[in-house]
């Protein structure tokens, strides 16, 4: 099974491109958002076309499309790069594939495309969230992939506050930076952390 690549961004992408992404987040995600799709769904749109929006997308092969009920759009990645408890992380948006390529090791091999487009660039870790109810989901992260619930997942900040909430946020780091801020880092520690600045910063001495 031969596939193709491409890439672009979120204000480049065609109105064809658009309407095959919002199907497939469709097809991946209303089971596990449920009622709350339809609130999501809107975000997901705004989320789709922002400029700072990076995506892979994987076609077939058009000498492999023998059969034209085939969706020409297989799968895509969104990803970010940007900041988290001032660590630069790529952050996975969306990882979606279409119902025909799934459980081939299409997943595993863009996670792992993913991964090397994160350490090319400098970024300590890739984050991502997924739903509680993606139990799927979950195991592919934690038990194929070794990712771990991210300290600043809220079952970690606060697990009163934690329970109430319908995600987790789950990391991968590439370096000890990012090991001990993401992945280790105690609800203590990062008072700790960020009284030390406020500190620091009072500390600081402005002239009139």
């Amino acid at each position: 099974m031969a596939f193709v690549y491409a890439w672009n961004r979120g204000d480049k992408l065609s109105n064809c491109t658009k309407q095959h992404i919002q199907k497939l987040l469709k097809a991946n995600m209303m089971g596990p958002y449920g009622s709350e799709w339809a609130v999501e769904e809107k975000v997901k749109r705004r989320e789709m076309v922002a400029p700072q929006a990076r995506y892979i997308f994987v076609y077939w092969n058009a000498n492999e499309m023998m059969d034209n009920a085939f969706t020409p759009l297989l799968g895509f990645l969104h990803f970010r790069f940007t900041l988290e408890e001032e660590i630069p992380v790529l952050y996975l948006y969306e990882l979606r594939l279409d119902s025909s390529v799934q459980g081939k090791g299409l997943g595993k091999f863009l996670m792992q495309l993913v991964e090397l487009i994160a350490q090319e660039n400098r970024m300590g870790a890739v984050v991502l969230t997924v739903q509680k109810s993606n139990s799927l989901a979950l195991k592919f992260y934690i038990s194929k992939l070794r990712y771990v619930v991210s300290s600043i997942s809220p079952s970690r900040v606060d697990p009163l506050v934690g329970v109430e909430k319908n995600y987790e946020i789950l990391c991968k780091t590439f370096d000890h930076e990012a090991k001990a801020i993401l992945e280790v880092y105690s609800v203590q520690y990062r008072t700790a952390r960020r009284v030390g600045f406020m500190a620091a910063f009072s500390d600081l001495k402005f002239e009139d």
